[in-house]
């Protein structure tokens, strides 16, 4: 028997830690051991039991999340997920919290229809089950409904739609838990005529426009969230907006991202298979491909149509991922030509564009 996941909820609401208690206990590999009301309520939970996972809010009475978040990083880390509103106000203080050391961000749940509570309740309990693998702790994920792939969004087809290898190179890139930092470190790294970019990184709608918006700020390249019909341009990298999925698409000899909604593929949206499968069918040969740290498989079959389709395919090592799950489900399935660590992936991509 595995060992289950102990999850502590501290949210100011009681209709929020109800919420949140119920999405998690619906999964058997994870066990809410308490919920409170604020950060003084929590350390007097945490002084019975410790928990693998805190659900922390950012906005609460008498201390809030980020200073608490704080307190628990320099005195005892704990993996910590912020669970917060899609408010652009909120998105720009919940960022903070990732550079605090919090491992994901969340939506935070909301009365809605069941299609939006099964997904909830996917993207929350599987969040809980990354971070707990940040801290190293071995979890088999229960599959708890069928995981469609990017069929469901680009069908599959054998007719190649890409042109003949050419010199101009179009970059993808994947990322999922860690992948905030990660990003920030590569592309950082990028010159301003770098090939041009499209991203996908697990992350809630309206937070992808202001981690967009703070990349760009300390970025030489132009970084910003992906509108549908954007051109691919070298200096600039598209992140998709959180909720939509993003496929590269070809017109003549322009790339542009179209920017859809669909059902989760691989458990996401945006979905990285979904990026990567259109790149396979419209850049070919002409991509580079890179898998970076996080938690599951999206992004592993893409990558092998990539590698399939002649792209040059990279992924980050296991020793700079936080959680090594993407990488090395890619890696296993055969796509992946190279594997490097985080400070050699810009190299690489110029090297290759």
């Amino acid at each position: 028997m595995k060992q289950k996941i102990k999850v502590l909820v501290v949210d100011d609401s009681a209709l929020v830690r109800q919420t949140l208690i119920e999405l998690l206990s619906s999964d058997p590999g994870i066990e809410v051991i308490g919920a409170a009301g604020d950060p003084y309520a929590a350390v007097e939970r945490m002084k019975e039991i410790v928990p693998d996972v805190i659900t922390l809010d950012v906005e609460m009475p008498r201390m809030d999340g980020l200073t608490f978040l704080r307190k628990i990083m320099a005195q005892h880390p704990i993996p910590v997920i912020i669970c917060s509103t899609l408010t652009e106000q909120g998105a720009e203080t919940t960022l903070k919290a990732l550079e605090y050391g919090a491992v994901e961000i969340i939506q935070k749940p909301k009365v809605g229809t069941k299609k939006f509570f099964e997904e909830s309740r996917i993207r929350i309990c599987d969040a809980v089950k990354a971070a707990a693998s940040a801290k190293l702790r071995v979890y088999t994920p229960v599959t708890v409904r069928p995981k469609l792939t990017a069929d469901a969004v680009i069908p599959m087809s054998h007719q190649p739609k890409a042109m003949v290898k050419t010199t101009e190179k179009v970059v993808v890139v994947g990322a999922s838990t860690g992948g905030t930092e990660a990003l920030r470190v590569l592309l950082e790294a990028l010159p301003m005529d770098c090939p041009a970019i499209a991203v996908v990184q697990h992350m809630p709608e309206n937070f992808t426009a202001a981690f967009s918006k703070r990349l760009d700020g300390i970025c030489r390249i132009t970084v910003r969230e992906a509108q549908d019909g954007d051109t691919m341009l070298r200096g600039q990298a598209l992140i998709a907006p959180g909720n939509r999925h993003m496929l590269l698409k070809r017109s003549g000899a322009r790339y542009y991202v179209e920017v859809k909604d669909g059902p989760l593929v691989s458990r996401h949206r945006p979905s990285v298979d979904v990026l990567f499968r259109s790149a396979a069918r419209y850049a070919g040969a002409n991509t580079v491909g890179v898998i970076m740290t996080g938690m599951g498989d999206d992004g592993a079959k893409g990558m092998r149509e990539m590698f399939d389709a002649g792209a040059h395919t990279v992924a980050q090592d296991e020793q700079s991922c936080v959680v090594f799950g993407m990488p090395n489900e890619a890696i296993k399935l055969g796509g992946v030509r190279k594997v490097m660590p985080l400070g050699n992936l810009a190299g690489e991509i110029l090297r290759m564009g």
